[in-house]
């Protein structure tokens, strides 16, 4: 009775709280919304995309960023798929595009390799049995907000949906995403170096 219906559609209550935006592609995102999360993240950057290359083409001076954050004392991750797994070769047959997921995740690993030993930074592959849910599903999170990418059928990451969450409160849809994530990287297992 207070409140006219046009207000009450616009409010929002329940898991709705969480939601800051959402976008019909990863890519219709502004590319100074993954720069600001990263500037503003104080204590954990975790990103558990599958191969996570496009951070290097869409964050200006991402290498020294990552330097500068691990320097002020933020732990920072990389979740990424084994190039070498057989999800990834499945993945590639359904993408079918020229710029493979496994050339995708080596260009990540390139771009690491060039960071030199940082403490404070951590590479890991997900697990075997783990790679298909980690593939489907990509969660960056930066502290209390997030950026999550459910991918669809045979679309690339930046043809999926995006959702930019913030953490509001215990259970919701935050913690949800952050949990699976949290769960994928408990059985992971460190990127070694070739032996030369």
């Amino acid at each position: 009775m207070l409140w006219p219906k046009s207000v009450k559609e616009r409010l929002k209550t329940g898991g709705d709280l969480e939601i800051v935006q959402t976008y019909p592609y990863r890519s219709a995102a502004p590319s100074t919304l993954w720069g600001s999360l990263i500037e503003e993240t104080r204590d954990d950057l975790f990103l558990s995309g599958y191969t996570n290359y496009f951070f290097w083409t869409l964050v200006p001076a991402f290498s020294q960023v990552l330097r500068r954050k691990v320097k002020d004392g933020v732990r920072v991750r990389f979740l990424l798929g084994d190039p070498d797994g057989e999800v990834t070769r499945q993945r590639e047959a359904i993408e079918d595009v020229a710029l493979t997921v496994s050339t995708r995740i080596h260009m990540t690993l390139e771009e690491l390799k060039r960071l030199g030993n940082l403490d404070g930074l951590e590479v890991h592959f997900s697990a075997p049995e783990d790679a298909v849910n980690h593939v489907s599903l990509s969660v960056f999170r930066f502290d209390e907000q997030e950026l999550v990418t459910p991918h669809l059928a045979r679309l690339v990451g930046h043809d999926s949906p995006l959702m930019h969450l913030r953490q509001v409160e215990e259970g919701g849809m935050f913690d949800r995403f952050s949990e699976h994530a949290e769960e994928l990287w408990s059985r992971s297992r460190p990127v070694q170096e070739p032996a030369s």
